[in-house]
């Protein structure tokens, strides 16, 4: 990349109907950790029109035979995600109490099980907890934002936070839960001097003026959260840039659980893996792992290694040990990267069951996660944003 460009990234609202979908996956993982931390969730959801089908494998330990949905109400669980999104309007076709959901549940293959248990099966070559897929898994941090986090994505996060948490109080009566916003940011010499456009979308009622919409956007929301010193006279705004913005969730368009996987993670900034995350338990390594190779880069990152870190994970379903760990520090380096790569080994552990104790994943703490990015909350449930490793990694080097 050049050392002047200008790089965009958006991000989602949490009635976008992907986010609906996220959403209903995270809370019935939650609640299935709430009643056994042992829990294996894999838990897809699609929406469209009056329509929620919450589908794919779990199993709960401590039941025994009986089936997930004789312990938890997992329609009343979606319904009561899809409340507290916002979906409950007399005139919505999609709303919480109306409607139609669908139960596709199954128990985990015992195939993948065995791969998992922490036990001797024939043919696995180890006894220990193994992958839960194979693949491939990345972690990203860069010194641009207090969150160690790209600009882009932060920006456009922030103002889709900045979006919803008016809409919830109430003072903006036309405001409805769908919503889009992306920011593009221009670099000089790796660093952000200025942002050139924003994009906001929002849905609305029928009876607001795009000219209200617009004025609003733009003075309550993006000018008092974006940074002043980077809005400039030449910043372009697009506010609902088709002019109507009435139909939207699921009734407009359709969801899927998984798809907002650059949304989720460092909007393009960084490099993804493939896997996406909500409704999978930790045990999943499309999410854990991910979440582990976050911890690892913003450690580098805050213990000035680097000013930009990407760290990349292999592994194999049903094997203990990562085939590959990698470091890019795309020339950000303040030592050597292999040095950094010997440190990162001698500090963290990759096994999938150790990346699960290191960073207490068995908790009902994901639906803090859905919305709004994965990485970058300043919460401390969300164990992979510590940097509690810093003056070890220093001392490693």
């Amino acid at each position: 990349m050049s050392s002047s460009f200008i790089f965009s990234s958006e991000s989602v609202g949490e009635g976008h109907p992907d986010k609906v979908c996220d959403t209903v996956s995270d809370y019935i993982l939650d609640a299935c950790l709430q009643v056994d931390p042992q829990s294996r969730v894999a838990c897809e959801c699609y929406a469209k029109s009056n329509v929620l089908i919450v589908g794919g494998e779990i199993t709960i330990p401590s039941i025994g035979q009986r089936h997930p949905s004789e312990v938890l109400d997992f329609i009343q669980i979606a319904r009561q995600a899809v409340r507290e999104i916002g979906y409950t309007h007399p005139d919505d076709l999609f709303h919480a109490d109306r409607i139609f959901i669908h139960l596709l549940v199954t128990g985990q293959s015992p195939d993948i099980a065995q791969g998992v248990d922490p036990r001797k099966a024939k043919g696995k070559k180890t006894a220990k907890q193994g992958a839960g897929d194979q693949g491939m898994m990345f972690g990203y941090a860069c010194d641009e934002t207090p969150e160690l986090m790209p600009a882009p994505i932060m920006f456009a996060h922030r103002l889709g936070r900045e979006l919803n948490r008016i809409r919830k109080s109430g003072k903006v009566d036309w405001l409805r839960p769908d919503s889009k916003t992306q920011v593009s940011v221009a670099y000089e010499n790796g660093r952000p001097v200025a942002i050139t456009s924003v994009v906001m979308s929002t849905q609305h009622t029928a009876d607001v003026d795009h000219k209200e919409v617009e004025d609003f956007c733009i003075r309550q929301v993006i000018q008092r959260v974006l940074p002043r010193n980077l809005l400039t006279p030449k910043t372009q705004y697009l506010i609902n840039p088709t002019g109507r913005f009435v139909v939207g969730g699921p009734h407009g368009d359709t969801g899927l659980t998984g798809r907002k996987i650059i949304v989720d993670t460092y909007g393009g900034m960084g490099r993804h893996g493939g896997g996406a995350f909500s409704g999978k338990d930790p045990t999943k390594v499309d999410r854990s792992a991910a979440y582990m190779a976050r911890w690892v880069a913003k450690n580098v990152v805050a213990a000035g290694l680097a000013r930009r870190c990407e760290i990349q994970f292999a592994y194999a379903i049903g094997y203990h040990k990562p085939l590959s760990v990698s470091v890019d520090t795309f020339g950000t380096a303040t030592v050597p990267e292999e040095r950094i790569l010997r440190a990162v080994q001698k500090v963290f552990n990759f096994e999938p069951a150790e990346i699960i104790r290191q960073l207490d994943l068995r908790r009902p703490i994901y639906k803090k996660t859905t919305n709004y990015g994965h990485f970058g909350k300043d919460d401390p449930d969300l164990t992979w944003e510590r940097t509690d490793k810093v003056e070890e990694l220093k001392r490693a080097v």
